[in-house]
């Protein structure tokens, strides 16, 4: 039986539609993106998922009022679906030891960057590129990891790297990471894991 995934989305889904289209290329052979959960109503992924026909639904700390109900509510839903493997795309919210501890080796997330360069709190989105560009370093990249309780702190899985060109901006640099490194990285670490945990 497929490996079944969650994808946990906060904005765009580009992450994710470079997973759904690596999944009906067949790509994805050892895993199944059975749903997406969003901490953000707005977030364009959700139409994404719909317009793909993968379930989907929004668990919002903001509504539930505390870390630990939101955790608990995501709990419920990966339980319900029979999730195995939980993949963070651009998912702009921190999960605590409580909820890592539970799926070990089972949350893996993409990062912009060569960990452990920009990476931890505070570094996410836009900020990371911000961050490579004022220190000046000629190669950055992107970087997939498992998840524990440290912010980008897991063992790394793989990593590609992309040059950094002159005149590049914030915004130039992160397409081309996304475009060259993590559209590439992670479906093929997805298949990895789930090939992983399908024969566990």
């Amino acid at each position: 039986m497929k490996t079944q995934i969650a994808v946990l989305v906060s904005g765009g889904g580009t992450n994710l539609q470079a997973l759904m289209d690596a999944q009906s290329r067949g790509e994805l052979v050892s895993g199944e993106i059975k749903l997406v959960v969003s901490n953000n109503p707005g977030a364009y992924a959700l139409e994404r998922a719909k317009k793909a026909g993968i379930e989907s639904c929004v668990i919002s700390k903001k509504q539930l009022g505390s870390q630990q109900a939101f955790e608990e509510a995501l709990a419920a839903k990966l339980e319900e679906k029979g999730i195995r493997l939980i993949v963070l795309a651009g998912f702009m919210s921190i999960l605590s030891v409580g909820f890592t501890s539970k799926y070990p080796k089972r949350i893996i997330n993409v990062h912009p960057s060569l960990i452990p360069s920009f990476c931890g709190e505070g570094f996410y989105g836009l900020r990371v590129h911000e961050a490579a560009l004022r220190k000046g370093v000629k190669v950055t990249g992107a970087t997939i990891h498992f998840v524990n309780e440290i912010p980008d702190g897991g063992e790394i899985i793989d990593q590609k790297a992309v040059e950094v060109l002159p005149g590049d901006t914030p915004e130039s640099l992160q397409r081309r990471v996304m475009e060259q490194a993590e559209w590439i990285l992670l479906p093929r670490a997805v298949e990895h894991v789930a090939a992983l945990i399908q024969n566990s």
